[in-house]
């Protein structure tokens, strides 16, 4: 009997916010436990989200440069040294939530990529030769323009785009964390007339 595809979809990423983190590390748990899903992972840079209609892109202003570094640093190992992408994403979260870092220090950003297994020299020699913040500003572009994408994590699937905040963490739980993100796949595609469901207050 054949197989049946793997679930195919992308998801927005910065480091800095904390849903992202929630759910990047539901999709990290879930397919270092053997998920059979076909993930892209796409960089959006959230300080250009709040860049005022006719105001200097975040992309051109030499102050956000920093900002930008530990973004572009998780592009070089998405397209370098992919065998540590998920790692490099766990090790960058929780150098800014769990540690309270500043991404904009190179010397947080080094240890994160060093802790996760990754060379922390030729990944920041890559950032520093420019190439990924293109990259990233290419990627988040496309994202705006193609699916009016706005934040982070938003999930891409075929030709819906959706804004996702989850309140937890998995916490390690695969099983958890892949009917997660499957609960929200299938969401996506199954009631694409559900465009708005908020708790007005949380559970605690």
């Amino acid at each position: 009997m054949a197989m049946p595809p793997p679930l195919t979809f992308a998801v927005t990423w910065d480091y800095r916010c904390p849903f992202a983190r929630n759910g990047l590390e539901h999709i990290i748990d879930a397919l270092e436990a053997g998920a059979p899903w076909d993930v892209s992972f796409v960089p959006f840079f959230l300080n250009q989200s709040h860049v005022p209609e006719g105001g200097t892109p975040s992309w051109e202003d030499p102050l956000q440069q920093p900002d930008l570094g530990a973004l572009a640093a998780g592009v070089v190992v998405r397209d370098r040294y992919p065998e540590h992408l998920l790692a490099v994403h766990r090790s960058l979260f929780t150098a800014r939530h769990d540690e309270g870092g500043d991404l904009r220090d190179r010397s947080v950003v080094a240890g994160a990529l060093s802790r996760a297994g990754t060379d922390a020299d030729a990944v920041l020699k890559e950032v520093e030769a420019g190439w990924p913040a293109k990259v990233v500003r290419d990627e988040h572009e496309r994202a705006v323009d193609q699916m009016q994408v706005f934040g982070v994590p938003t999930f891409i699937a075929g030709d819906s785009a959706v804004f996702v905040r989850l309140m937890s963490r998995p916490q390690g739980d695969a099983q958890l964390a892949r009917a997660t993100i499957e609960h929200v796949l299938t969401l996506m595609d199954g009631h694409p007339d559900l465009n708005e469901f908020k708790h007005t207050r949380i559970a605690r």
